[in-house]
This record gives structure tokens, C-alpha cells and sequence, in this order.
């Protein structure tokens, strides 16, 4: 796979996902429950980088490029994976993503959610009560 480095869309993305793994032969092991397995390990492998740190710890962990690179790695192969598990079950991510931005925007109005990180169904209440 040749990376343009001016195209960075999703589709594009996708293919480089599926050309690896097509390449190693790996599709017989990528079912949905499989691929959404490691997805979750692989968030887990991101949060590890910050157990046990406190804010000001994430930050200057963060301020070093080599642990800055280590947590790009681990979040792109979570997106190698999302990539991977969207194409698996036919998934438009574009679609859906913009269909659930929408939804988000819906349950989290400016006017009621800004500098509030209450969940949705608490937002009207957070309100009353200023």
C-alpha cells in the first residue's frame, strides 16, 4: 500500500487495514466477536499508559515524545480495529457517525450542556437548580 500522505479519508484508511490483513491471511479470524474483543484490548492497552497517574502525572508522561508515540500506536491499532470491525459487519462509518452526531447534538443542546459534563438525561435538572 502506497501512503499518500494527502489522503487521509476514511475509506482510504479502511484499505490499508484490509490489505494487511488480507496479505497475512488473518479475514478467518476476524469475526465480529473476535475483532470487537480486540478492540477492547486494545483500549485497555491505552489506559494503561495512564493508570495510576493523576492529571499533572498524564501530562508530563504526554510532554515525552517517546510515550506520546507509544500511546499514537496503541490508539491507532484501536482504530485498525474499528476500521476492521466497521468493514466486517458492513457498517457505513461515516454514516453512522454522522447520524450519531446528530443524535448528540440533539440530546446535548448548547444551551443546557456547555461547561457541563452531566449526562443527558440530567441536563434539565442541572439547570433548574442554577
Amino acid at each position: 500500500m502506497n501512503f499518500d500522505k494527502n489522503d487521509r479519508s476514511i475509506d482510504w484508511l479502511q484499505k490499508i487495514c484490509l490489505d494487511h490483513r488480507d496479505e497475512r491471511d488473518w479475514k478467518q479470524f476476524h469475526n465480529p466477536k473476535d475483532l470487537a474483543l480486540a478492540l477492547s484490548i486494545e483500549v485497555a492497552e491505552v489506559l494503561e499508559h495512564f493508570r495510576f497517574k493523576d492529571n499533572k502525572e498524564i501530562s508530563d508522561y504526554l510532554s515525552d515524545d517517546e510515550n506520546k508515540k507509544k500511546v499514537g500506536y496503541e490508539v491507532a491499532d484501536i482504530l485498525y480495529f474499528v476500521l476492521l470491525l466497521s468493514d466486517e459487519i458492513g457498517l457505513d462509518l461515516v454514516k453512522s457517525f454522522k447520524e450519531k452526531m446528530k443524535i448528540s447534538k440533539d440530546k446535548y443542546p448548547v444551551h443546557l450542556a456547555k461547561g457541563c459534563n452531566k449526562k443527558y438525561n440530567l441536563l434539565r435538572e442541572n439547570k433548574e437548580k442554577q
